[in-house]
């Protein structure tokens, strides 16, 4: 499917995994939290900060929902017919997943992505390590003791850093593919290098799993809090009095849902578009949809990712990740306390990526 690509569910999956293996090296007391809720943590590196995950359209011809909110969709997928704008219907209006990404995008990324009207709300970078102690604390204080919400905060927080690093809002990525390092024609390569060679070959990821079970994860209450969309509470409520607002608890609950609804439906796409298919010849090359969006063939993308040592890039964010990670522990008491874990590889794959 043409539109299924852009999502970021992919990257934001490895970028968690190898967060979650630099954490584990440096004996951060995240990381067994993390690998034992596995799958809330992937969960919040993907849906903790992507609410646009919900349909696009509509195809007229066949009833069926498709696309990934807010990439325009001109044609049906499916037919190649018409389509007609998909509408989340809540408590008497309806709801475009643009209005839905004007409304909460900007929270759930902090650094960036708000609304025009509501940008006095950013969280500055140097800030995030405050933020994400204080979302923390309340997490242990408010939303019970299971590890699981506390996988799912963290996995959040592998998507603040991680967008803003790929997007270049802060700068610690070198990395430069095709017409730069984040665009059209480089999410796509960039997501089948990371699927096949680095997830399957290298980290022997079973991508079917862990997508059907990031998609199986529940809605996590924490998420409404560290989005400001509560009642004030908390350290969070006391370090950062602005931009909270309880009276869209029920619109971002039923987002949340949707989300969780969707993302099933969405990752099986994803994984459609990351098969390779065997040629005439014998190669393996990826689909027609992907060859003319980036304009190389698959042996011509391995080729381009090494040269551009993609790895490294990699390594890079994982990096980032656990000095985030870091930071973070270092002002949480209630986590400074808690028993840390064993290295999970990360000095491997620093000996094979660094350079």
């Amino acid at each position: 499917m043409q539109d299924a690509l852009v999502s970021g569910i992919i990257g934001h999956s490895m970028y968690a995994v190898l967060g979650a293996k630099a954490a584990a090296q440096r004996k951060l007391h995240v990381a067994p939290i993390a690998t034992r809720n596995f799958a809330s943590y992937l969960a919040g590196a993907y849906l903790g900060s992507d609410i646009q995950t919900m349909p696009e359209a509509i195809c007229v011809d066949t009833g069926r929902e498709v696309g990934y909110g807010t990439v325009p969709l001109e044609k049906s997928p499916i037919t190649g017919g018409a389509v007609r704008p998909w509408k989340l219907k809540h408590d008497g209006r309806e709801y475009t997943p643009r209005e839905i990404h004007e409304l909460f995008y900007g929270r759930a990324h902090l650094v960036f992505g708000w609304s025009k009207a509501d940008r006095e709300h950013t969280v500055p970078w140097d800030h995030l390590p405050d933020y994400f102690a204080d979302v923390v604390e309340d997490t242990f204080e408010f939303f019970g003791p299971s590890e699981r919400t506390l996988a799912y905060v963290f996995g959040w927080i592998v998507h603040v850093v991680s967008d803003s690093l790929i997007k270049s809002v802060h700068e610690g990525i070198d990395l430069h593919l095709l017409d730069g390092k984040y665009t059209p024609r480089n999410r796509p390569l960039q997501d089948l290098v990371t699927f096949h060679e680095i997830g399957v070959k290298e980290l022997r990821l079973d991508w079917p799993a862990l997508l059907a079970d990031l998609a199986a994860t529940p809605v996590e209450p924490a998420q409404l809090h560290y989005m400001r969309i509560a009642e004030p509470r908390g350290r969070l409520a006391k370090e950062f009095q602005n931009g909270w607002e309880p009276a869209k608890q029920s619109l971002l609950n039923a987002v949340l849902t949707e989300n969780r609804r969707w993302v099933r439906f969405h990752s099986q796409d994803v994984l459609k578009d990351m098969q390779l298919i065997r040629t005439a010849d014998g190669r393996l090359d990826c689909n027609d949809s992907i060859l003319k969006n980036v304009g190389l063939n698959y042996a011509a993308m391995l080729d381009l990712a090494e040269k551009a040592n993609f790895r490294h890039a990699l390594w890079q964010m994982g990096e980032a990740i656990a000095q985030m990670f870091e930071a973070t522990v270092h002002r949480s008491p209630r986590l400074a306390k808690l028993p840390v874990g064993d290295s999970a590889g990360w000095d491997d794959l620093t000996r094979s990526w660094k350079r």
